[in-house]
């Protein structure tokens, strides 16, 4: 088992259940995130027998940096071989806030989706928490960053991997050790109707965003296999009871693609499904892929569509485009390995 694997409180329960006081708990997640060591014998104020049991019992999660590609423009874009000889990717990317780190959940996807690299390879298993928080410490050490924000949309679905990553947010969130605040937490899906509305009772603030993409079943079915199981109205009433629960605003993300979702009348349509709604729409830019036929919505289609949305009274962000030269889609790197 990954000691990153591990809660605060688990490890704690641990400790005190082999006889050793609640503080050596204390001082092995100090280590472990604070000071990132990557062996337990490195930690030179906790007893050899303690170090022994640590061990037995755990490993570090042994991540490989495969790759490491950095951007112009700061994104750095690691591929990463875990120790099953699986391949997964993380990205970091620079904004004015701070680094921000963008982790997979799953080793490889099968939502499916047609613009998307990721979906190109299917699932082969979830990652556990600790590997999707070794992705974090990983990043850190290799660039020399402290990460102060987390998105959760790397290759994967989150909410096919509920359980692990709801434990990992748990983990990172604490004030001992990372301490990533939620607020500076947000998990993307493709939609999953059920996990959202469940997500929506957990009574953590860590901020939603959901895949839309098209504002009727027709474009979105073409770009996401997902909307035949859950379509665009089952996705909106999901956000809606989202933000019922929760009092809190939800991102829409909408990947721009020329002349696919791109168009004055597809934004009016968008608009109208959105109106009342505690949303912002964060238009993306389309980072092409090989696996794809699709191309980037052109800067004119971009701006007007942008400025129909603001028409309509509904907020929404042209977002910067990142590491385009270092094939920063989700899964690009990883097919290219393969």
């Amino acid at each position: 088992m990954l000691i990153y694997d591990l809660t605060y409180e688990e490890l704690e329960e641990f400790i005190v259940e082999n006889g050793y006081k609640k503080f050596r708990a204390d001082q092995i997640w100090n280590w472990l995130y604070k000071q990132k060591i990557e062996a337990f014998s490195e930690m030179n104020n906790i007893p050899e027998d303690i170090i022994k049991l640590l061990n037995d019992n755990f490993t570090f999660a042994g991540l490989e940096t495969v790759i490491k590609n950095t951007s112009a423009d700061g994104t750095i874009k690691f591929l990463f071989d875990l120790k099953d000889a699986n391949l997964i990717e993380t990205v970091l990317m620079n904004h004015n806030y701070g680094m921000s780190a963008c982790v997979t959940t799953q080793v490889g996807c099968n939502i499916g989706c047609s613009f998307c690299a990721s979906g190109v390879l299917k699932k082969k298993r979830d990652l556990t928490a600790g590997e999707i928080v070794a992705q974090i410490i990983r990043a850190e050490k290799e660039s020399g960053v402290r990460v102060s924000s987390i998105v959760i949309m790397g290759i994967g679905e989150p909410f096919d991997n509920y359980k692990n990553f709801v434990k990992f947010i748990s983990i990172v969130n604490h004030p001992k050790g990372l301490a990533i605040g939620a607020r500076h937490i947000t998990v993307s899906t493709s939609g999953l109707v059920p996990k959202i509305k469940e997500f929506a009772h957990l009574g953590i603030q860590v901020n939603l965003a959901v895949s839309l993409h098209a504002p009727n079943n027709e474009i979105r079915s073409k770009l996401m296999k997902i909307n035949d199981r859950f379509k665009v109205e089952e996705v909106v009433d999901a956000i809606k009871y989202y933000i019922h629960v929760t009092n809190r605003r939800v991102t829409i993300e909408y990947i721009m693609i020329q002349d696919l979702n791109d168009s004055v009348e597809t934004a009016v349509e968008l608009a109208k499904l959105l109106k009342g709604m505690n949303v912002y729409v964060n238009l993306i830019p389309y980072n092409t892929v090989k696996e794809a036929d699709y191309q980037r919505s052109s800067l004119e289609n971009r701006l007007a569509f942008h400025k129909t949305l603001k028409e309509h009274k509904i907020t929404a962000i042209l977002r910067k485009e990142q590491g385009h030269d270092i094939n920063a889609a989700c899964g690009q790197l990883r097919s290219q390995n393969l």
